[in-house]
């Protein structure tokens, strides 16, 4: 127990050490939990609000988008699922109900996945919306 101790302290004091000189000498290094994303191709899939219209985001967050993304492969780095729910503008309606983005690497290698799936991604539709989306293909630059 002893020899633990006196272990943990021995490996604790080159790291304090190391530390304080980074404190003085005003190089902290800060640690950042954003990835980054620069030079990424980013797919919008944007569902416009509208009276009537619907969407069950239950089954988008699910099934819909799950699907989608094993269609990418090994190009996704990942995907969001954004649920609007007001506008920036105080009284104002919605602009979406819903976006939900592909972060991919390659814009060819995306399309070349999505193309032969087009129709299994368009029948599914019915199934979560009656919403026609709008897309929007951008480049991530920041």
């Amino acid at each position: 127990m002893k020899f633990k101790f006196i272990l943990s302290v021995l490996l604790l004091i080159p790291c304090l050490a190391a530390f304080s000189q980074e404190k003085r000498s005003g190089k902290t290094k800060k640690i950042s939990s954003v990835v980054v994303e620069k030079g990424l191709i980013k797919v919008s899939i944007m569902y416009p609000f509208a009276e009537g219209k619907t969407f069950d985001m239950e089954y988008y967050e699910t099934k819909h988008m799950p699907m989608v993304a094993g269609f990418l492969g090994s190009n996704l780095v990942k995907y969001t699922i954004e649920k609007g729910f007001a506008s920036g503008i105080p009284n104002t309606p919605l602009p979406f109900m819903a976006i939900g983005s592909f972060y991919v690497k390659d814009l060819s290698a995306y399309q070349a996945a999505i193309g032969p799936n087009r129709d299994a991604i368009r029948s599914d539709f019915s199934n979560y919306t009656n919403i026609s989306p709008v897309i929007l293909v951008s480049e991530i630059v920041r």
